[in-house]
């Protein structure tokens, strides 16, 4: 059977490097003219292989580049040198836009080659490594510097939405997280609204100049949603969500730049895994309780990856060592109790109660197994008495935890504060010792 042409084998293989090498020692021991014969190719062929090994070894043996040795068309190295010094100059424009700006006689394909050739092309970032940039960025701002606020809805959790609709549960949830601890503080209400974020943002504001957050350093960021824009009155004053800030500055993103809001939008995830997605309720009180013990536990239990497994209150302890635990105490509420309708365009006179100190309930010596004794005494009236005894002087202490004004409640709101302080109270009083906190 005669072998197989030697061409036809070589153009077949991937590497002809090992058929060569056999040739060559073929050719050694027999001679060139026999060795032509038996692999099936020329005496050339056979002469040119063997004086490659003979010059080179081994390595002789590589195939060599059939490529031009010389391009006719190849750019001059003064334009080549042009090109290079505007890619310095202006790194982040592209070939096209320099070769339309700077009337470059080469294509955009050979200014791309050339950088290429002199290691000028950056390797695109991938978006989790912008964002660890920003993460670094962000890490070296001032405790309260700035709050990140938004809104979610709800109504798309299927897990969430045939409870809400059984329980008449909130279908909008109020975020705001204070950007270099991730610090969180939520609320919940039936629709957005501008008057429900004045009292979201009121609430927030009165609570951290409480316990001593100078609010002229604190910026809010949002969206341009309808619901932080705020306006006007008839003499020019702020309403709305803007005036409700006080001194703090309002930050607006530009349109359609959403990674600006990363920061809430990260809770709004993390949010509907962990706690809409698992939870279940059987009634608004215990709703309440829930997302405050969610909130507890975000705030001083769970660790942040992305902040050196650290948990928003061990940060705040870390930067700011006399700042007290408080600041990460302030429950979620339904922000739909707070409103009026006496205040006019969708903005009630009074979103927030009096204005004045409120007392504190560890000051008042209630603790949380005081605090649980009072609602019980508070629920059994309710559950056996009279409606009229229900006693909201007993309820004010109540109150004065949440921070909503009693002159606003209805019996379905005093229903639904009994139960959801009867639940968290208990759950608060689990989470000090289990905690260990102060």
């Amino acid at each position: 059977m005669d072998a197989a042409p030697y061409f036809d084998l070589v153009r077949e293989m991937r590497d002809p490097y090992n058929h060569r090498l056999r040739l060559v020692q073929f050719a050694r021991q027999h001679g060139i003219k026999p060795t032509a014969r038996h692999f099936a190719t020329t005496v050339p062929t056979v002469r040119k292989w063997l004086r490659r090994f003979r010059q080179h070894g081994p390595s002789g043996l590589r195939g060599h580049s059939r490529a031009h040795r010389h391009c006719p068309h190849k750019t001059s190295p003064e334009i080549e040198q042009q090109v290079l010094a505007l890619r310095r100059k202006l790194p982040t424009f592209g070939a096209a836009r320099l070769k339309r700006e700077f009337d470059l006689t080469v294509s955009h394909m050979a200014i791309q080659r050339i950088w290429r050739e002199h290691g000028l092309i950056r390797k695109r970032r991938k978006k989790y490594q912008r964002k660890q940039d920003l993460a670094a960025v962000k890490a070296t701002w001032r405790l309260f510097q700035q709050i990140s606020a938004d809104t979610k809805d709800l109504c798309d959790i299927p897990q969430f939405w045939a409870q809400a609709q059984s329980l008449r549960l909130p279908l909008v949830e109020y975020t705001a997280r204070e950007v270099r601890s991730g610090l969180l503080f939520w609320a919940f209400a039936q629709k957005r609204s501008a008057a429900a974020s004045a009292v979201f943002a009121a609430r927030i504001q009165q609570h951290l100049d409480r316990w001593g957050v100078c609010l002229r350093d604190l910026a809010w960021q949002t969206d341009n949603g309808s619901e932080f824009i705020g306006g006007h009155d008839p003499q020019g004053h702020r309403t709305g969500f803007p005036a409700a800030l006080g001194d703090s500055q309002h930050l607006r993103i530009p349109p359609a730049a959403h990674t600006y809001q990363s920061d809430v939008e990260t809770v709004h995830r993390l949010v509907e895994d962990e706690f809409f997605d698992l939870e279940s309720f059987t009634s608004r009180g215990e709703f309440l309780a829930k997302a405050q013990t969610y909130q507890l536990y975000f705030n001083l239990a769970r660790p942040n990856s992305h902040k050196e497994n650290q948990t928003p209150w061990q940060i705040i302890q870390r930067l700011a060592p006399r700042s007290p635990l408080e600041l990460c105490l302030l429950p979620p509420v339904f922000l739909d109790y707070y409103l009026n309708d006496s205040g006019g365009y969708d903005v009630p006179s009074y979103p927030y109660g009096t204005g004045e100190a409120e007392p504190d309930w560890r000051q008042r010596g209630c603790g949380p197994r005081h605090l649980r004794a009072v609602v019980l005494e508070a629920t059994e009236r309710w559950d056996h008495g009279p409606k009229q005894e229900i006693g909201l002087e007993q309820l004010s202490l109540f109150y004065s935890l949440i921070g909503i004004n009693e002159a606003l409640f209805t019996e379905d709101a005093i229903r639904d504060t009994i139960e959801y302080v009867r639940l968290a109270a208990s759950g608060v009083e689990r989470s000090y010792k289990r905690m260990e906190l102060p």
